[in-house]
């Protein structure tokens, strides 16, 4: 009898001691799932902020390469832009060295037709890129006159040939006297400079034959001297007349304006 309370005791020991081994595994285990869950979480929370952070780096890789692309097309449209203007500016200095030529060509061209002339009677130069034929007024008119007298006619026809030979070339005509009054025929210095400019394109055009859409009067009177009035040589070399020769300049303003715009 004792010995089957023994047995049985001790086997309810037994029972007893492998329940409780296995209720603390059970609650170990479930502690490690525990762990296991929330390290799941804070793992998942991590890796959605790598994929957010990952997201955001990849716009803005995409917007500076955005911008890259924009800067670059940009340079590029600078550089066409420049290669242009410099094209265009080469075109426009090529012009002006041609124009220069030209103007040469044609002062050289005056002065060898009026070579026969004494350089107290004319005188052929440049001036900001115009060629002037300067007339004496004893070359070409009596004293207070606007009639051309007979070697002024001799000067104009040879002028006028050159220049039908160039047919490129606008004429301005400038009448100019000396700080004398006129008292004769004439109301002022301005009626007698305007009527001498009138006469020469009269003569130019009406004898000569000079295109009249090419040639322009004009009357200066005493207000663009060339040397002192107070002295007789110096109203001398006033009173003249002045053939302004100018190159058309249509292209060149073209291309001007071509550049300016750019």
């Amino acid at each position: 009898m004792k010995i089957a309370f023994y047995v049985l005791s001790a086997g309810l020991s037994v029972a007893l001691l492998g329940s409780c081994v296995s209720n603390k595994k059970f609650k170990e285990s479930q502690s490690a799932l525990s762990v296991m869950r929330q390290l799941n979480g804070e793992l998942k929370e991590d890796l959605k902020n790598v994929k957010n952070r990952l997201q955001l780096m990849e716009e803005a890789n995409a917007s500076a390469a955005n911008q890259l692309d924009e800067k670059d097309k940009a340079l590029t449209e600078n550089q066409e832009t420049l290669a242009s203007q410099q094209l265009k500016l080469k075109q426009l200095q090529d012009l002006i060295d041609s124009q220069q030529k030209k103007t040469e060509a044609l002062r050289q061209q005056m002065a060898n037709a009026l070579g026969n002339f004494t350089s107290d009677q004319l005188s052929v130069f440049t001036k900001n890129g115009k060629v002037y034929v300067s007339l004496s007024e004893k070359l070409l008119f009596p004293s207070g006159s606007a009639v051309v007298n007979d070697e002024g006619k001799e000067a104009l026809e040879k002028v006028a040939e050159a220049l039908n030979q160039n047919r490129d070339i606008n004429v301005n005509i400038e009448g100019h006297t000396d700080s004398i009054p006129i008292r004769i025929k004439f109301e002022d210095n301005w009626a007698l400079s305007t009527a001498r400019s009138t006469a020469i394109v009269r003569l130019l055009t009406n004898t000569y034959q000079l295109d009249p859409t090419r040639i322009t009067a004009s009357g200066r009177s005493q207000y663009e001297p060339v040397a002192d009035n107070s002295v007789p040589e110096g109203r001398a070399k006033n009173r003249r007349t002045e053939i302004v020769l100018a190159p058309k300049l249509d292209q060149l303003m073209q291309l001007i304006g071509d550049v300016e715009t750019k």
